[in-house]
């Protein structure tokens, strides 16, 4: 509910609607638990809770951004279902094509980018890309807003992407080993120093991330939405007609290149953090290779002629 991101939004209809059946339970509950709670950490600062979130009301008691993720996460999985149809391998319909081209594009993607053992991580990586494409593109429609035009959903995924990346890493490389990469290559004793300013630069480089992959994808999505606005506005009634069909192409091809960019950048990350499975026979000791070998021996005589 940051004040920033709020500026200039007039709230869908299906946002008063749910505020004005829902909206008064929840701004009681935020009155008598979450606002005591805020104020008094923000006293520390010499402020209060509305002075950051803004005056809290039966109207914003759920934020729309709230409602729009959540209808969002509601339309990715139907919209999926219903693209997809009756899978079929024989006769495979035009929602099934496109499905498969789409998994094929980031399946191909992940192995690129994370390497051999990306399938691994593809189910979350395409969750981000499905889930933050339809986010976008809601704010195509009518009676629709993009919640990736609040800086508050952005910042969620961003600090979701983060979270998982650093969980993959430290839980298949261990604690200690995850951070000693931000160390950089291994480097002489005497250069102690260069190695401590690398790992400072890394460790600061890694937690501004959330920030930076969700301001990336705010500020793309809400100057879209408000060039939008703004142009077909500048000569009513004229811009009213073909000027938004071109804007609206463009708004699809933001649409489009942020979630690339958003899903390019969460497997930039776990390739940095991830390594493929040492392959068996790297791993075989020479003892075990020769006793192979001499196994294998008899049986290739016996069927020499």
């Amino acid at each position: 509910m940051l004040l920033f991101a709020e500026g200039g939004h007039h709230s869908p209809l299906i946002v008063e609607f749910i505020n004005h059946y829902l909206g008064k339970p929840v701004h009681q509950f935020q009155l008598d638990y979450t606002k005591p709670v805020w104020d008094k950490f923000f006293s520390n600062f010499g402020t209060e809770a509305e002075a950051v979130f803004g005056p809290y009301t039966v109207e914003n008691a759920i934020p729309w951004y709230t409602i729009m993720f959540v209808i969002a996460c509601l339309l990715t999985i139907l919209f999926i279902w219903i693209i997809k149809g009756k899978v079929s391998e024989d006769d495979p319909k035009s929602g099934q094509l496109t499905l498969e081209a789409g998994y094929l594009y980031l399946a191909g993607m992940a192995e690129s980018v994370i390497g051999s053992h990306g399938m691994k991580y593809f189910p979350v990586v395409a969750t981000f890309a499905c889930l933050i494409l339809i986010s976008n593109l809601m704010g195509q429609f009518p009676m629709f807003m993009s919640p990736t035009a609040s800086v508050n959903v952005t910042f969620a995924l961003g600090i979701a992407s983060f979270v998982y990346y650093n969980y993959c890493g430290i839980s298949e490389n261990g604690l200690f080993a995850h951070l000693k990469h931000l160390a950089g290559p291994k480097l002489p004793w005497f250069m102690f120093i260069v190695t401590v300013l690398i790992f400072g630069i890394e460790l600061i480089s890694n937690l501004i991330r959330p920030l930076t992959l969700g301001v990336r994808l705010f500020a793309n999505m809400y100057s879209d939405e408000q060039v939008f606005v703004e142009i077909t506005n500048l000569a009513p009634p004229f811009t009213h007609f073909l000027v938004p069909l071109a804007l609206t192409g463009l708004g699809v091809f933001v649409a489009f290149v942020q979630t690339l960019v958003f899903t390019l950048l969460s497997m930039i990350y776990l390739g940095e953090v991830t390594h493929p499975p040492h392959d068996q026979h790297d791993t075989d000791h020479p003892a075990d290779f020769e006793h192979h070998i001499s196994d294998a021996r008899p049986a290739t005589i016996a069927a020499a002629p």
